[in-house]
């Protein structure tokens, strides 16, 4: 046994957080914490990697007992946290990050750069990352900055290592090489608490499980003795069988055209329209140009070539405002680089957008503000303590909610939606299936980027995938299949061969 947390109890003043939750990790063993956002997992991973102090219960660590965790003793014990959220400083470089906090001296006292490089190079060709260590981290992608996270965990041989969402922002290759990294660890005794939403994940990595719900622990075991639709029943309290989506009636209203437009090197020629009470999903693999679409559609890059329709009128794109204005409202990907603003209460992120847009005064209404709050947080289960809590206070599912809902208070026609369940637990996604569900009965027509099939298949009317910047086939939704999906996303279907 290298953990064992036994009857954690937190409380956040009034608010009870963990009651009494025990955890146990074997060496060499990869645990997954299972549990839908707000179920308490962050509260006690934070708890074991000191930044929080438990209100009560016992940790023990290679049999030792440990009191008065902090960040500093949790290192020096050997465990490291990645967390969901990059914690990145991208005015330095990858080695300066890699380092932060716990740089090499030399015997004068200077900071040892050639050993930090050095060093630093070395766990990133045992990745399997080509990048140069004195790259500025600004200029790295998500998905690579995700990567040096999990290589600054690596970097200090831990011995448990907690990854909580590690594979939010990778593509499938990136996974792979994650989960074959995570096994060659395992081999060597190093222990890892594997924090995912993605029930295969979860199956193909880990070994045990343990599941909260609510602050409660609920059950352990092996993923050998448990199905997927098992686990999603432990997370849950019920069965989602029954959950299922209804059939929209699309309108033959066309509420956007999009002509035939081109942003050099990211996509060409790319056509399609979109009718009142139509959800279409546009979907492929890492670096199709996807990215590109979404914030081109939005108003983010100027588009070279082609046109767009809202309403048989064309759109000039000189700003995003003029984007809402015209009825197209977004909500982006990745939310902490793209969305939230951490200095802002919970409230005022949620409101931000429809002051801005909406309102006409130059005052703001408190009452009204906090009605339409509540009257989403109930309609999207947001779950939170004070609504003038900061931001950072939810759970990473959580300020997703409050991101789609600061959006829906737009009211506009068309609603793009970039990897809208990313970071959401399998019980809120349902929800948010059903509010897109809802909104295409109300006549918006909208746009759900995304590479989850069951995602495709719970929503969209029909599917455009794309490969290599183009669209490659337009499916209806009596003709979604994974396979097929797939088969046109990586252009298995093309004649021509590209180099």
């Amino acid at each position: 046994m290298l953990l064992e947390m036994k009857n954690i109890v937190k409380y956040f003043g009034p608010v009870q957080a963990l009651k009494g939750v025990s955890l146990s990790v074997n060496k060499g063993e990869i645990h997954g914490l299972l549990g839908e956002n707000g179920a308490g997992k962050s509260t006690l991973m934070n708890i074991l990697a000191g930044t929080f102090l438990p209100t009560g219960g016992d940790i023990f660590f290679n049999g030792n007992k440990i009191e008065n965790l902090n960040t500093k003793k949790t290192q020096n014990l050997g465990i490291r946290f990645i967390h969901q959220e990059l914690n990145l400083v991208n005015d330095l470089s990858v080695y300066e990050n890699l380092f932060l906090g716990e740089e090499l001296i030399d015997k004068f006292g200077f900071l040892n750069k050639k050993e930090m490089i050095k060093k630093s190079k070395e766990v990133l060709e045992r990745m399997s990352l080509d990048i140069d260590p004195r790259t500025e981290v600004r200029k790295l992608e998500t998905s690579r900055k995700q990567l040096i996270e999990i290589a600054k965990a690596l970097l200090f041989d831990a011995k448990l290592i907690i990854m909580d969402e590690p594979t939010t922002a990778l593509t499938n290759k990136e996974i792979e090489h994650l989960f074959i990294l995570m096994k060659k660890l395992k081999e060597h005794g190093v222990s890892m608490i594997y924090i995912s939403h993605k029930m295969p994940e979860l199956f193909s990595v880990c070994d045990k499980y343990t599941v909260l719900r609510d602050g409660t622990f609920i059950e352990c075991g092996e993923f050998k003795n448990i199905n997927e639709k098992k686990a999603t029943e432990l997370l849950v309290g019920k069965s989602l069988e029954n959950e299922v989506t209804e059939e929209q009636s699309v309108f033959d209203e066309v509420l956007l055209e999009v002509k035939n437009i081109s942003l050099l090197n990211k996509f060409k020629d790319v056509s399609f329209d979109l009718r009142k009470g139509e959800v279409i999903a546009i979907t492929g693999l890492h670096g199709d140009g996807r990215d590109y679409l979404a914030e081109s559609l939005y108003g983010v890059h100027k588009i070279e070539s082609g046109e767009v329709f809202l309403k048989n009128k064309k759109l000039d794109y000189k700003n995003i405002e003029g984007t809402i204005n015209s009825g197209i409202s977004m909500v982006q990907r990745n939310r902490k680089e793209r969305s939230i603003i951490k200095d802002m209460s919970i409230l005022d992120n949620f409101s931000i957008s429809r002051f801005v847009s909406k309102n006409k005064s130059f005052l703001i209404n408190d009452k009204v503000q906090v009605e339409r709050f509540d009257f989403r947080k109930k309609e999207m289960g947001i779950k939170l303590g004070n609504s003038s809590n900061t931001i950072t206070s939810l759970s990473g599912g959580n300020q997703q909610k409050v991101i789609i809902g600061r959006c829906l208070e737009l009211d506009t026609d068309v609603i793009i939606l970039d990897n809208p369940t990313q970071g959401i637990d399998v019980g809120a996604k349902f929800e948010i299936y059903k509010i897109i569900n809802a909104l295409a009965k109300n006549g918006k027509g909208i746009i759900i980027f995304s590479s989850e099939y069951p995602e495709i298949n719970k929503v969209a009317d029909r599917c455009l995938v794309m490969y290599r910047g183009e669209i490659n086939k337009e499916l209806l939704r009596e003709e979604f299949n994974e396979l097929t999906i797939m088969h046109f996303a990586t252009g298995a279907n093309m004649e021509e061969k590209y180099e």
